[in-house]
């Protein structure tokens, strides 16, 4: 009953507005008609009668309303809202990739010969490297190596093809459960976006549930399906711990990454053995340092 009176209250504010907008603009193109200004309005009845007669059904609510991207330019949020904000807020996905890129919506949806001519530019661009450093790409070793390269670099990029939708595949679970959930110990190798270079290391991901659990396997899915694009390892913790925030609401989430960057270990300052640690704290974790604390030492065992 109470979703049929919201309906047709939703159609009555929804054809005053129309009405307001038809009398507004006859009046500033037509220069109006003082017939129609004094013309009575339609009562509640004849507009309840209309709304009811063109609403249609409700649609079902969704399980997970999208997941959050950033506008360029900006820093990654550390929440994402639950509908879009308008400004350099986060922002809902609708395609649910989460952060995509410039160029990755087309990737998502790209047909055959669209992959296989990106591959022939990535070919082309890599005959060109081997030149500029002094190869031959044209003997025996190197003669397939463009091509070579170009699978491999669209391999080990394929989170640009993964909606996190999918990945997640409805994996999500009702479960009266209120203490933390942790899965450590999560391998994960990326692309250092500045270098091209891979960094390698675990994840540790924890949640404390909100009436919902989700499926172990999935934690380390979504960490796969992030660690798969070109990274900074500061994006890539905050972006693991927003996607399970969006997923199942829990009460809180916390990630801490400990990976190794070969962009300072083969090069630059060349430092082997050096481990870059970052986090991101989300709700309880966040704010509650007992929680945090039991976290945090149950990492380290």
């Amino acid at each position: 009953m109470t979703s049929h009176v919201e309906l047709l209250s939703n159609g009555l504010r929804q054809l005053e507005l129309q009405q307001s907008e038809t009398n507004l603009g006859s009046n500033n193109h037509d220069g109006g008609d003082p017939q129609s200004k004094n013309d009575p309005a339609p009562d509640n009845e004849s507009l309840l009668a209309s709304s009811s007669a063109n609403a249609s059904p409700p649609s079902p609510p969704q399980v997970r309303e999208g997941y959050g991207f950033r506008v360029s330019g900006t820093s990654t949020p550390l929440t994402v809202p639950s509908r879009a904000i308008e400004g350099n807020h986060a922002l809902p996905d609708p395609n649910g990739l989460g952060w995509p890129a410039k160029s990755t919506v087309s990737r998502l949806n790209e047909t055959t010969p669209d992959r296989a001519a990106r591959e022939k530019m990535m070919v082309s661009a890599v005959r060109t490297i081997l030149e500029c450093i002094g190869e031959d790409p044209n003997r025996e070793g190197l003669l397939k190596t463009p091509e070579r390269f170009a699978q491999a670099m669209m391999w080990m990029t394929r989170g640009y093809e993964e909606r996190l939708a999918d990945v997640i595949n409805d994996a999500v679970f009702a479960e009266d459960h209120d203490e933390m959930v942790l899965v450590r110990e999560i391998d994960i190798s990326s692309l250092c976006e500045h270098h091209l270079v891979p960094f390698t290391g675990k994840v540790a991901i924890a949640y404390i549930p909100n009436q919902l659990v989700l499926g172990l396997s999935k934690l380390a899915r979504i960490a796969e399906t992030f660690s798969r694009r070109l990274q900074v390892q500061e994006r890539l913790t905050k972006q693991i711990a927003i996607a399970v925030q969006e997923a199942i609401k829990p009460r809180g989430v916390a990630v801490v990454m400990e990976a190794t960057h070969m962009c300072m270990t083969m090069r630059g300052v060349q430092k082997p053995g050096s481990i870059t640690v970052t986090s991101c704290m989300l709700g309880c974790f966040r704010t509650q340092q007992k929680t945090r604390e039991e976290f945090l030492t149950l990492i380290k065992r």
